[in-house]
């Protein structure tokens, strides 16, 4: 049997399910929400907007979209004792403090134990508004600052800014902040939301959902691109060193963070509007150096971009929240914050059709062997 059974090693190539929710061409690096281009979206809608359009299926009208807002805002509350959660775990690494306080609010919210649709969505939204909350009021209380409250007149991301830095961002940099949230948002069945899918797949709640997947999105295989790459231009340091960084990387055949895709063989469709913030960022911020590093890489590197060594969104992400003073361990709870309504509408669309999912795994330990007494071995 051996011989016959083609094992797929981490499912590569293998279709588990149909989904209506994001389309990805790694061959052309092109990627759509519902049937809308990643590029429109980027440029032309709010990241409320894409939340809306990933749950509901269509972008929503004027009064859909005030109606849905309303309730993101009215959901930045959290109980009082997640605050005492947070306080007894400020020491922890941000992705564990947030886990925690998400499966601490399924023990202090009874309406996270219901399991239909509309409580997916209900819930869903509360989460949406809650985990910018949790990360914002960790990042303050290990510094030694009271939690900064939620500012019910700001849009999602400039809320985030807010409550993180208790200062008004300004209009460049929450649109910046916006557009990286919306480039997050969904990716298919990468392996947090496939983990989120397996748990729903049990009949578990959403919560636990997306305590999985942010337990799947903490490994560094998966969400830590962006802390990796920001690490590496700190190594470099100036752009003149670029070139022998990436020869000697490539020499020692090692990986040169921020480059290829388990997906893409073009360069990922996302990064170019990461590319067009970092730059304009930078400048504001008297800071252009660290965007003429990630662009000396870049020419570095072109020669294997016909191997499908091509840039990834995560090439510039750090480097946004680097100019933003916002800490390393702060940037994969960033991405969580973007993937947020792609979780939870992988989740709703698994438990419309719901059905265990059970993998095989080919046996190719001993043969049947007897049994030997302790008093024998």
């Amino acid at each position: 049997m051996t011989d016959t059974v083609k094992i797929n090693r981490g499912l590569k190539g293998i279709y588990f399910e149909r989904s209506g929710v994001s389309h990805i061409d790694g061959t052309k690096g092109e990627l759509s929400y519902r049937g809308y281009s990643i590029h429109d979206l980027a440029t032309q809608a709010t990241f409320e907007e894409v939340c809306f359009l990933l749950i509901h299926g269509d972008l929503p009208n004027t009064d859909e979209l005030a109606t849905f807002d309303a309730a993101l805002k009215a959901a930045r509350t959290l109980p009082e004792p997640i605050f005492e959660i947070i306080r007894a775990t400020a020491d922890g690494h941000p992705m564990n403090v947030l886990r925690t306080a998400v499966s601490a609010l399924a023990a202090l919210e009874p309406d996270s134990r219901n399991t239909g649709e509309d409580a997916f969505i209900a819930n869903g939204i509360r989460l949406t508004s809650q985990v910018p909350m949790i990360i914002a009021a960790h990042e303050n209380i290990r510094n030694g600052r009271a939690p900064v409250p939620a500012d019910p007149t700001l849009s999602h991301a400039a809320n985030w800014l807010w409550m993180l830095k208790g200062e008004k961002p300004s209009d460049d940099a929450a649109r910046l902040a916006d557009v990286d949230f919306i480039l997050h948002a969904e990716h298919g069945a990468n392996a947090s939301t496939f983990a989120a899918r397996v748990t729903i797949g049990t009949e578990a709640n959403l919560h636990g959902a997306i305590v999985t997947a942010l337990s799947t999105l903490a490994g560094p295989a998966h969400g830590g691109a962006a802390e990796d790459v920001m690490k590496m231009v700190h190594e470099i340091g100036t752009p003149d060193k670029a070139a022998d960084y990436v020869k000697a990387k490539r020499k020692a055949r090692e990986a040169v963070t921020g480059f290829g895709h388990r997906v893409y063989r073009a360069e990922d469709p996302r990064a170019r509007h990461m590319r067009d913030g970092v730059q304009k960022l930078g400048e504001e911020m008297g800071a252009p150096e660290w965007y003429e590093i990630l662009q000396a890489v870049v020419e570095a590197m072109k020669p294997y971009a016909r191997h499908g060594l091509n840039v990834n969104v995560d090439f510039y992400s750090g480097v946004i929240y680097q100019l933003h003073g916002i800490p390393m361990d702060l940037y994969v709870p960033i991405f969580a914050i973007g993937r947020m309504p792609g979780w939870i509408v992988q989740c709703i669309e698994q438990q419309r059709s719901n059905i265990l999912i059970r993998p095989l795994t080919l046996y190719n330990g001993p043969e049947m062997r007897s049994f030997v007494p302790i008093s024998d071995r």
